[in-house]
């Protein structure tokens, strides 16, 4: 049973909000307010280990956003007293931490959803709560008000840090709390974090997507954007250095459109440069839209030694039609010319980038010319999807007209095409020895290590180390995902 301590939620300030139910409205989180202040994070003493000695579990979906948000997510319920566990049917309170991008990240979650209803059933004292992009959707929070009334509470993106006070308030009323708010509102520092090891950081530098492909849920869901101060950003990578961290990777749902919104002469670019000066062993960012990647990036990157040649840049069409339909904003010609100028400038660079196939419209002829970029770019990694319809984008009101055997028939041999290249540019580095951030120890092999090089290549080997370190690793054989090696003598 729940110990109840009486609390009263004072709705005093910005970081307390409002004492009633928000429900996502997507229209409203259509529009974008260039309006925002920074406040900081706080929490009331009298929440301060209040749940002492109860456990939790966090599942995180998605992207590398949400395992961040994850990392604060921790850190509050931990400041609230409650202890992680890895086994949700020992724990009193489970938190999905969800995504909304594709199909089967839904699936995923409402199936975890599933397994929590009969855990709940057994054991009602169970608290459940949902947050994440899917919190923010429309139509997911009216399924949880008309079928999932057992859910004890849902927070959305916009308010990740009245978590203590959402959650306090599902323990003490035992109603079921719904706050999402469909405007982003003002941006917050220094809510705490918990990181998940101590020798690689996440650094969320701006939030939010202005973009509006048409296909996509996250501008929806993630707001508008909002860059960080850039001396807020500089100082936590400054701390991290000081802890002893070797990578730094900085986040935003469109990395490369920082700054606009706060600065007329200081873009992803210029802080890109700032912090490779910090001394920072590792630096990477993601994820990049191609409409914003500036000269000046390039340069940066070619320039500094510490900042990795590893570029995500998503293609998802190599049609320029469908481009077009799917709302990037630049045509085949224009990213292949962007593309062949990050090959010259950038030594050893690797990229890879996101395909969709079957996109409503999507002919043969456009697909072949998807292939044509990928038998031209021979991308380094690829993730390819296949096109699922994402409720209130203006894709989703288009016919779609490519069909389930169609759509797998092209992922199959756009598959089949890039994995030839992912084998094809490992190949290249078998015999080197290259830098690796050692990761940990490998699930397959016992007393094998697995990293990243410098290319953000994973790669599993043997030899004395310890986690954290950086090592120089020769790779003895490639595969299509992977890399095997041994530590130099």
């Amino acid at each position: 049973m729940w110990k109840k301590i009486s609390f009263n939620v004072k709705i005093t300030s910005v970081l307390r909000g409002s004492d009633k139910m928000n429900l996502p409205n997507y229209k409203e989180a259509m529009k974008r307010n260039k309006k925002y202040d920074t406040v900081t994070y706080s929490i009331d003493k009298e929440l301060l280990n209040k749940y002492s000695g109860k456990k939790y579990f966090l599942k995180t979906y998605g992207c590398q956003m949400n395992e961040h948000d994850s990392e604060n997510i921790k850190a509050m319920l931990e400041e609230l007293g409650f202890i992680e566990t890895d086994d949700y049917e020992k724990s009193d309170l489970v938190l999905l931490n969800t995504c909304s991008i594709r199909e089967n990240a839904h699936n995923k979650a409402f199936g975890m959803l599933g397994r929590l209803k009969h855990l709940k059933e057994s054991n009602p004292d169970l608290i459940v709560g949902i947050c994440g992009c899917m919190a923010q959707e429309e139509g997911v929070v009216k399924s949880i008000l008309n079928d999932y009334k057992w859910i004890n509470f849902v927070m959305g993106t916009h308010n990740i840090y009245r978590l203590p006070y959402i959650l306090d308030q599902a323990i003490e009323t035992n109603n079921q709390e719904i706050e999402v708010f469909s405007k982003e509102g003002d941006l917050v520092e220094s809510i705490p974090v918990k990181r998940d090891n101590g020798f690689k950081a996440w650094v969320n530098i701006i939030y939010g997507c202005d973009k509006f492909c048409t296909y996509c849920i996250v501008p929806y869901t993630r707001g508008g954007e909002r860059s960080r101060k850039k001396e807020d950003i500089l100082n936590e990578i400054k701390t991290l250095k000081e802890l002893g961290y070797k990578e730094v990777t900085l986040l935003g749902q469109n990395v490369n459109a920082y700054g606009k919104d706060l600065y007329s002469d200081y873009g992803l670019g210029e802080l890109l440069e700032e912090v490779a000066k910090m001394g920072i062993p590792r630096i990477t960012f993601m994820t990049s839209h191609p409409w914003d990647f500036t000269d000046k990036m390039i340069d940066v990157i070619a320039k500094y030694p510490n900042i990795m040649p590893y570029i995500h840049l998503p293609l998802q069409s190599g049609s320029s039609k469908i481009l077009k339909l799917m709302g990037r904003r630049y045509t085949k010609e224009s990213y292949l010319e962007l593309f062949d100028k990050m090959k010259k400038k950038i030594p050893n660079v690797s990229i890879s980038t996101d395909i969709i196939v079957g996109f409503p419209g999507e002919t043969e002829e456009d697909f072949n010319e998807t292939l044509e970029v990928a038998n031209y770019c021979k991308y380094d990694n690829a993730f390819t999807f296949i096109y699922s319809p994402r409720e209130n984008t203006p894709a989703a009101k288009l016919k779609d007209d490519v069909s389930l055997e169609e759509k797998e028939r092209r992922l199959y041999l756009l598959n089949d095409t890039v994995n030839k290249y992912f084998l094809e540019n490992n190949k290249k580095l078998e015999g080197k020895a290259v830098d690796v951030l050692v990761c940990g120890l490998s699930e397959k092999k016992k007393d094998n290590y697995y990293g990243y090089t410098f290319n953000n290549k994973l790669i599993n080997f043997t030899g004395n180390t310890k986690i954290g370190d950086i090592v120089k690793v020769k790779v003895t054989s490639a595969k299509t995902w992977s890399l095997d090696g041994e530590i130099c003598e």
